[in-house]
C-alpha cells in the first residue's frame, strides 16, 4: 500500500478529548479515496457508495503527522472498491483501518455507468 497524503493534526481537528476528531479523519479519507477513484476511472462523476466498518486503532494528538494509504482491491462493472489504512508518519503506529470503500462511476445522467477498467493504471502510462 502506498501512503501519499499526509495531514498535520491541528487544534481545529481535535475533539473534546484533545485527540483527532473521527469526523475530520473520515472527511480526509473520503476525499483521498474519491480522488483516487476519479484518477483510476478517468471520470470526475464518481460518488461514495459504501464505507465498511471503520476500525479506529489509536488516537492521534495535536502535532502528530498522519498519512493515508489507499489501495484498489476490486474493479466492478461500474464500481471501484478500495481499502484504507492510516498511520502515524513518524512512529508508524496504526491509526485506522477500513476494509472496503466502494465508489460508483456515474454517467452524465447521474446513473451508474460501466467504466471499462479492470486494473490499476497510472497517469504517466496513459500519456504518450
Amino acid at each position: 500500500m502506498n501512503f501519499h497524503t499526509r495531514k498535520w493534526v491541528k487544534p481545529e481537528d481535535l475533539n473534546p478529548n484533545n485527540s483527532l476528531f473521527g469526523g475530520s479523519l473520515l472527511r480526509w479519507i473520503d476525499e483521498e479515496a474519491v480522488i483516487y477513484a476519479i484518477v483510476q476511472l478517468e471520470n470526475h462523476r464518481v460518488v461514495t457508495k459504501l464505507i465498511s466498518e471503520i476500525n479506529f486503532i489509536s488516537a492521534p494528538k495535536q502535532g502528530d503527522i498522519i498519512e493515508l494509504g489507499i489501495e484498489a482491491t476490486h474493479f466492478g462493472k461500474s464500481s471501484l472498491t478500495m481499502r484504507c489504512e492510516v498511520r502515524n508518519k513518524l512512529t508508524r503506529e496504526p491509526v485506522l483501518k477500513i476494509d472496503q470503500l466502494v465508489f460508483v462511476n456515474l454517467g452524465e445522467n447521474g446513473k451508474p455507468t460501466p467504466h471499462g477498467k479492470t486494473k490499476i493504471t497510472y497517469v504517466k502510462d496513459r500519456l504518450d
